[in-house]
C-alpha cells in the first residue's frame, strides 16, 4: 500500500485488519487497514469485484467482518447498528425510491423514519434543481432520482455520506449537477464523504483523497495532490515486469503504447513526465493484479 497516514485529524471511518470472506477461499476483502479523516471527500476506486461495495456495507452494518473491525466515529456498526446508522447518509448505485410515491411523499416518509430529518433544506435543494416535488419517483429520470436520493441523504444531517457508485448510469450533465450538490453540502455542513466511482474526471472535480482497491486489497491511500506530486510516467517495455523499486507498474495507454508509473521524489528524472490521476489509478490497479497473480502462482 502507498500513501497512507499523516493526516493528524479526527477519523470518521476506520477499518482495521478488515477481512470478509463469503465462501471458502473467496475473499471480498483481505487485511484492509484504512482511516478516512473527518471532513474529507474520498474517492474509492477499483475494478468490479474489488470489494468496494462490501467495504461500504461493513460500515453500514449490512455485512459482518470475517476478521478485523470497522467503525464509524468510533462506533462498531455490527454491535450498535442504530448508533452507527445515525451517523450515516447512504446513496446506493441504483435508486431505491418507491415508484408510486411523489418526491414530497419521500420527504414526509424520511421525516417520519429519521429523527431530525431536515425536510426544508432537502426540499430547497430539490427545487433549485428543478425537480418537481409532486412528480412520482417512477416518472423521474435517472439523474433526477439520484438527486432525490442524495438530497434525502443530506437531509438526515448525517456526519458521513457513503455513496456507492451513484453516478454509474448518469449522463455527464447529471453527474456534474450531482457532484455540485455534494460539494456544496460538504463545504456548508462539514460532512465526510466517501464516493465510489469509476469516472476519473468526477473524482478530480469532487474529491481530495484517493483510495484504490484491487481484488480486496488496499493498493493506494492518500491525498490526490500528493499522489500527483509523487508519481511520474515514462515509457514502458514489458507490462508483466517491474524492473526497479521506484516502478509501480507498466500499463497500456489508450493508443496501445506502454507507459510505466514511477514513484518520484521531487522533480521527475529525465524521460519521466508528471502523471495524471488516471495514470496513477491505472498503475496501481495493474500492480494489484500482478501481485495477485504472483501470490496465486506461489
Amino acid at each position: 500500500m502507498a500513501g497512507a497516514g499523516g493526516w493528524g485529524e479526527a477519523v470518521a471511518l476506520q477499518a482495521t485488519g478488515l477481512t470478509k470472506s463469503y465462501r471458502r477461499r473467496t475473499w471480498a476483502l483481505r487485511g484492509v487497514d484504512l482511516s478516512v479523516p473527518a471532513g474529507s471527500v474520498t474517492a474509492l476506486v477499483g475494478p468490479n469485484a474489488a470489494g468496494k461495495s462490501t467495504l461500504i456495507k461493513t460500515w453500514i452494518g449490512f455485512e459482518r467482518p470475517t476478521a478485523g473491525s470497522v467503525s464509524v466515529f468510533g462506533i462498531d456498526p455490527w454491535r450498535d447498528r442504530a448508533a452507527a446508522l445515525a451517523q450515516i447518509g447512504y446513496v446506493p448505485q441504483s435508486p431505491s425510491l418507491y415508484r408510486g410515491l411523489s418526491v414530497t411523499d419521500h420527504l414526509d416518509l424520511a421525516s417520519d423514519l429519521r429523527p431530525g430529518f431536515d425536510a426544508s433544506t432537502a426540499r430547497d435543494r430539490l427545487e433549485r434543481l428543478d425537480i418537481p416535488l409532486d412528480s412520482r419517483a417512477g416518472d423521474l429520470s435517472g439523474g433526477q432520482q439520484a438527486q432525490v436520493h442524495l438530497c434525502l441523504a443530506l437531509g438526515t444531517r448525517a456526519k458521513v455520506l457513503l455513496l456507492d457508485e451513484p453516478l454509474a448510469s448518469l449522463d455527464p450533465l447529471a453527474r456534474r449537477e450531482f457532484l455540485n450538490v455534494l460539494a456544496e453540502a460538504v463545504r456548508s455542513d462539514g460532512v465526510t464523504a466517501l464516493l465510489s466511482s469509476h469516472v476519473i474526471t468526477d473524482i478530480q472535480q469532487a474529491c481530495d483523497r484517493l483510495v484504490v482497491l484491487g481484488v480486496g486489497q488496499l493498493l493506494f491511500d492518500g491525498r490526490i495532490a500528493e499522489a500527483l506530486a509523487q508519481h511520474g510516467v515514462g515509457p514502458g517495455s514489458d507490462i508483466r515486469e517491474v524492473r526497479a523499486e521506484t516502478e509501480v507498474a507498466t500499463f497500456a495507454e489508450a493508443d496501445g503504447s506502454l507507459s510505466t508509473l514511477h514513484r518520484v521524489d521531487g522533480a521527475p528524472s529525465e524521460g519521466v513526465r508528471p502523471a495524471t490521476l488516471e495514470e496513477v489509478v491505472l498503475g496501481y490497479l495493474v500492480a494489484g493484479r500482478t501481485t495477485r497473480r504472483a501470490a496465486e502462482a506461489a
